[in-house]
């Protein structure tokens, strides 16, 4: 998940680099470059991205609060757990016992 920011990042060092270095740029410049090419878009990106996970953790911190930490359980599941329920089909070469 990290890879294209970590990458782009790079990228924007290495156009602040050839700024730097270049006969008529300055590292002024280079830093201006990184920050507005570099920094700035990839924490944007990464803080939208993360939103879903932090609106997530506050939900759960606030049902912890309140006591109602329990997931809903759905209404086809006589057992309560979170899991599929297994169907009951025979192996090959044995019968259903179906009643």
């Amino acid at each position: 998940m990290y890879i294209v920011p970590v990458v782009w990042l790079y990228v924007a060092f290495m156009m602040a680099v050839a700024e730097a270095t270049s006969p008529i740029g300055t590292l002024l410049g280079a830093g201006v470059t990184f920050l507005l090419y570099g920094l700035l878009p990839v924490g944007l990106i990464l803080y939208f991205m993360g939103s879903p996970a932090r609106r997530r953790a506050n939900q759960q911190a606030e049902r912890a609060q309140d006591g109602t930490n329990a997931t809903p359980v759905d209404s086809n599941q006589s057992d309560g757990s979170s899991h599929t329920p297994a169907n009951p089909v025979a192996a090959e070469g044995e019968k259903s016992h179906r009643v």
